[in-house]
Parts: structure tokens; sequence; C-alpha cells
């Protein structure tokens, strides 16, 4: 049973997602608008509320992410980006976004942005942070939000996600942590985690492959296909698929073979269109019977960032509003993002 014979091309669908048992998402940068004082000339996001004062922290910038989630927070209606966000060592002065001039602070200076941001934001839920920075900053980071009580989005994978998520729950702070913001692609994983959790076990003799593609810059193995395939390691009841870090997934990195793809077996991932070559995430997981005749496929391919960006800020604004609710629940994933309508 072959459920994937053919990808579409990223690079004819500017603005095209298909999403079955293979999901494509293709995207490109969205207009920039000209800005004075922050907000823009043309016409705003309407999928913002003009009910809502909330500044996002960009740290990352000035990264190509960072750059494409400012870009989208700046579009959205009642959504500003704040003029100062951390990044990383020697990066430190200023960046320009969409006409937004955002001051970057190195993490010798965290304790100063820190401060500006309890005096410019002094209301719950005013500001959120977005982290899209570095799998090596990820706990330094966690921990500085927590001892702020600073509500962060955690889009940057790797670092130690147990001590993430710990340090997390024990400071109080607000936080959305998640390997992915798309939300075509966080349906599918919840689906997946869903059809583990009723027929683990129902794909037993089947070998699981997982083929994931990134950008040259990416350093770590994809958080979506560990994610994924931890649902799908249930499923063929291989529960060492995970051992040492997911050791078993297989990072392509290489532009060559990009371009290449997996062949005419499909067994890797699709081939990238070379104008994506430098943003992009391509996953191939397959489920294959003991004998070879039978297998599963399943597959989601994005081109360019915009979906990503637009995720993470419906992810900041709906963390912004249970901030603003006081909500007992202080950490959150996608899923619960997208199962309590914040997408």
């Amino acid at each position: 049973a072959e459920l994937h014979r053919h990808t579409p091309d990223c690079s004819n669908m500017p603005r095209a997602s298909c999403l079955a048992l293979a999901l494509t998402a293709a995207s490109t940068p969205a207009s920039a608008y000209a800005l004075i004082a922050g907000q823009p000339r043309g016409e705003r996001s309407r999928r913002g509320s003009a009910e809502m004062n909330l500044a996002i922290m960009m740290n990352g910038l000035p990264g190509a992410m960072g750059r494409e989630i400012a870009s989208a927070a700046i579009r959205r209606e009642g959504v500003t980006l704040a003029p100062f966000a951390l990044t990383g060592a020697g990066m430190g002065g200023e960046v320009e976004v969409d006409g937004v001039t955002v001051r970057l602070y190195e993490p010798s200076e965290k304790e100063e942005c820190a401060r500006l941001a309890k005096v410019a934001y002094p209301e719950a839920g005013s500001l959120v942070c977005i982290d899209f920075t570095h799998p090596t900053a990820v706990n330094g980071n966690a921990e500085w939000y927590g001892a702020n009580r600073l509500p962060f989005v955690m889009g940057t994978t790797g670092g130690d996600r147990d001590a993430l998520f710990g340090v997390t729950r024990e400071s109080g702070t607000y936080a959305v942590i998640a390997p992915n913001m798309a939300k075509q692609i966080v349906a599918l994983q919840a689906a997946l985690e869903q059809m583990a959790s009723d027929f683990g076990g129902s794909f037993e003799g089947y070998a699981l492959s997982v083929v994931e593609s990134h950008q040259s810059t990416k350093a770590d193995t994809s958080g979506t296909a560990k994610a994924v395939s931890t649902s799908l390691a249930k499923l063929t009841n291989e529960p060492d698929f995970t051992a040492d870090d997911y050791a078993q997934i297989q990072r392509v990195r290489d532009t060559d073979e990009q371009l290449a793809g997996g062949g005419s077996s499909h067994r890797g991932c699709s081939p990238v269109p070379e104008a994506f070559l430098g943003g992009h995430a391509f996953h191939t997981y397959a489920l294959t019977s003991a004998d070879g005749n039978v297998e599963f496929q399943f597959r989601h391919n994005v081109c360019g960032r915009s979906t990503y960006a637009e995720g993470s800020v419906d992810a900041a604004v709906f963390l912004a509003k249970r901030v603003g609710a006081a909500a007992e629940q202080r950490v959150y994933d996608m899923v619960d993002v997208l199962k309590m309508g914040g997408i």
C-alpha cells in the first residue's frame, strides 16, 4: 500500500498546502509594509484582534526565522514588535524589520533586556517572547524567562527538553513549547498520537524509517521528526527507535542530496526546489513490512517559513490571552493551542 506517489512542486505553489496522509505546504515571505512608529500604512491581517494590545519580543533576530516572525507580528492586528530582543554572542546592535528598529541584546546583556521589558510592558499578557534562537541557548533562555516571569513561545528545538519543561513548570511561567508551529502539521501530529494510543502495536513487524531535510544551517535533528516518530514507533512496537536521541533518524543537509531527493523509490525526502534550499522542512516517514511487499508513507514538506511564522504569532496571541485570564494551566503545546481554538 503506497500512500504517497507524487509530491507537488513547491516552486509553483506560492501559497498552497495539502493535507492527507501526504502533507505538503509551501509558502513565500509576505509583502512588507511601510511603517511609521511600528504601524503599517497597509491593511493589517484580519486574523488579529482590534481589542488586543500585545507586543512580541522576537528573540533570534537577525536570523531568517526571526525576521519572518517579526514581519508576521507587524502585520497582525493588535500586535506590535517590541523594540528590543535577545540575540547571540557577537550579534548585538540594531536590526530593522519592515521599518521597525529592534535593539539586540547579547547574552551578557540579558538583565538589561529584562529590565526594559518589565518597565515597558508591566501589564500581564502585554508582552510575549518568541524564541527561535539556537539549540545551545534553549535551557539558558528558559531559565531567564522563568526568573523574570516572561511568557514565552519556544519554537527552538534541541537542548535538554526534560529540563526545559521542568524549569518552566517550576517557575510558574506561561509558555507554549512545541517543535512545530504549522497548524496542519500539528493536526497530523495529534492524529498520529491518537492513533498510536488507540492502536498501539497494530503495525508490529513493520520497520520504521525516517528521513528529514532542512537548510544546512539547522544544527539539530528535526523536533517534529522526533515527535512524529515517537507515535509511529508505538505503532510498529519499536521502542528502541527513540534511543540515543533518535539517532536512527536520517538528517539530510547536503544540498546535492536535497536537490536529488530520494530517487524513484521515494524512500528518501522529496526533491527540494533550488529556490528553497535556504529555507525548507521536508519529512518522510515510512513503515515497511518485513517482506518488503507493503509500505505506508507519511510526508509533510514545507517550502519557506511563513506558515511557521503565522503559527508562532498565533501561539503568542493565544498565550497572551491565557495570561490575561490568569488561566490555571501554565504550560501548553501547539496541540493545546489548536484544540482550544487559538489557531
